[in-house]
């Protein structure tokens, strides 16, 4: 029988589950232990039921291509695998064009070609007439081509919206709506630090004043509409960013609409790459991974085409393997997942829709404060936005610190055997802000440098003595604070402090960490500062008699508290490494 699972399970009310949950805590703090509270200040629980999806007006009637699109603007989630070319010169850049189209490749980016004639344009689009083309660098030769019509063009242009706003006026009024000649650049906001809802609000801004500027210049609201498309960044926090897509999409049909703009025009385009900010040198296959889950999160928010940078390019020219692993990534979620097939796969999750509507609810009232404010160009250049993205990316840069946010490879879980300095060709990194993971690695290569100039590198001896359970937590902890210096590191269990001094001359510590528990340390540190005569000594943990032990002659005390970038930068200037 069909039905005959519901009699074997029963529902449980909502009231039920909770008084099971907090009989399980026994007395602890539900809303500590059990709800997340995230940066952006959204409260994510630890579950959802159907009826936390009441008052949620825009789900009534929603379907995927139905105003206001959160469930997708088109009826099938077929999105468009980008490939960036790189190429100056319009033969090459097409020869490669063509190249990747055959590899899997469905829409082309030309990030530096710029035709100066009709036949540089014939040239660079030769055998592309099918497919949507992009254009990143701009010049007033290729913008007076385009305005002529020289060639019928389907795609995207990357003018700036309010820079570039007389000439996107131009090209609005002579090219057709199958060309975007306007690009805004939501991606600048993740990558300098900026957490979700400031993306979405500061994009949602920046578009209604783009709206207001075409508005001035005489263009129709459906036009503009239909001459601009938004790049976003994807970023690592999978769930977050699938909503991120879809509450966009129901702003921006909503800010079209209130601009008397049609349902049709008020479909947002959107294109989507693998974030820079989490992509890191060290252990940098990593960056495979990321992309993997940050291309499924965009392909499953819905967006309508996407870029996957290759796992190496923020330090070398990507090669052609890394470049095909990229492309692959989408092909595999298209031909092997099937992520296509299915328009919207996360309707229906109680939890990414009542994060969507949550992430809309912030993101519109923060642009209406705004827009109170004097709006979005005030706000930039006034200092109101970059203010509020220093603030996010300072709470970033501090979890990061301390390692409570986590960079595989980089600020935890690292390989100490790995050395990059040699493959290190390139940095790419936001202009004024950097990646998440440079500090880090900059520390690390610092360390590197020292080696490679003849010196010694810092050699760290992690004692182990006392309590069996403590000293191997403290050691494994260390172990993994210490290797993001690229420090050599040797981990010895150890019966007294003369064996410790034994071990440190045997190995040529530079400095010895006494892994043990705070109950023992009172009785250990003193012996271990006189046996090893001078070689600095660190406990690991943050015992309540620190000043004792200080006063018994320790350096130094290492934690979960610890600034990991503060402590390992001032040990790399107390061992002399230079770089």
């Amino acid at each position: 029988m069909p039905n005959a699972l519901f009699e074997d399970f029963p529902p449980v009310s909502t009231a039920e589950w909770e008084e099971a949950i907090r009989k399980d805590l026994k007395g602890a703090d539900y809303d500590k232990r059990l709800v997340w509270h995230t940066s952006e200040g959204i409260a994510v629980k630890p579950y959802y039921r159907r009826e936390d999806l009441d008052g949620l007006e825009w789900l009534t009637d929603s379907a995927p291509g139905v105003f206001p699109y959160a469930r997708d603007t088109r009826e099938t989630n077929d999105w468009k695998i980008r490939e960036w070319i790189d190429d100056v010169d319009c033969s090459k850049a097409n020869h490669a064009a063509r190249k990747a189209l055959a590899a899997g490749a469905e829409e082309i980016a030309f990030r530096r070609a710029a035709p100066l004639s009709p036949q540089d344009l014939h040239i660079l689009l030769e055998g592309l007439e099918k497919v949507a083309i992009h254009f990143d660098a701009q010049s007033p030769a290729l913008i007076q081509l385009l305005v002529g019509a020289a060639l019928p063009v389907r795609g995207s242009m990357n003018l700036h919206p309010f820079r570039d706003a007389e000439t996107a006026a131009s090209l609005m009024r002579t090219t057709g709506t199958d060309f975007r000649p306007v690009t805004l650049n939501a991606a600048s906001f993740l990558e300098a630090g900026g957490d979700t809802v400031q993306e979405l609000a500061f994009t949602l801004a920046a578009g209604i004043e783009y709206l207001r500027q075409m508005n001035g210049r005489s263009i129709p609201i459906d036009r503009a509409a239909h001459g601009i498309t938004f790049s976003f960044a994807i970023g690592s926090s999978y769930f977050f960013q699938i909503a991120k897509l879809r509450a966009f999409r129901l702003l921006w049909a909503r800010a079209v609409e209130s601009f008397g703009g049609s349902k049709e025009a008020a479909k947002a385009v959107i294109d989507a790459h693998t974030a820079e900010w989490n992509q890191t040198i060290y252990d940098s296959y990593n960056n495979a991974l990321r992309g993997t889950t940050e291309a499924m999160s965009a392909a499953i928010g819905g967006v309508d085409s996407m870029s996957v940078e290759p796992f190496d390019q923020i330090y070398r020219e990507p090669s052609d393997a890394s470049r095909r692993l990229a492309r692959n990534t989408q092909i595999i979620l298209k031909k092997e997942a099937w992520l296509d097939r299915v328009a919207d796969p996360g309707a229906g999750s109680y939890y990414i829709e009542v994060l969507t509507d949550s992430l809309a609810r912030a993101a519109w009232k923060m642009m209406q404060d705004l827009e109170s404010s004097g709006g979005y160009i005030k706000g930039r250049d006034g200092g109101m936005i970059p203010g509020m993205i220093a603030e996010a990316r300072e709470k970033k840069e501090a979890a990061l610190a301390r390692r409570r946010s986590v960079l595989v490879g980089t600020n935890n879980y690292v390989n100490l055997r790995e050395r990059k300095l040699e493959d290190v060709h390139r940095t790419i990194s936001h202009p004024d802000y950097g990646r998440a993971a440079e500090p880090y690695e900059n520390i690390r290569l610092r360390t590197e440098r020292h080696a490679a100039a003849g010196h010694k590198t810092p050699r760290l001896l992690l004692a182990e003595m006392g309590d069996l359970k403590m000293r191997k937590a403290r050691s494994a902890f260390v172990l993994n604070f210490f290797g993001c210096a690229g420090f050599e590191i040797r981990v010895q269990d150890f019966e007294s402090p003369d064996t410790i001094a034994s071990g440190a001359r045997e190995f040529g510590a530079d400095a010895v960490v006494l892994c043990s528990s705070d109950d023992e340390y009172s009785a250990l540190a003193g012996p271990v500062v006189q046996a090893l005569n001078g070689t600095p000594v660190i406990v690991a943990g943050n015992p309540k008699n620190a000043d004792e032990l200080k006063r018994a002659g320790v350096a130094d005390f290492v934690h979960i508290k610890s600034n990991a970038i503060h402590t390992l930068s001032a040990w790399q200037d107390r061992l002399e490494v230079r770089g």
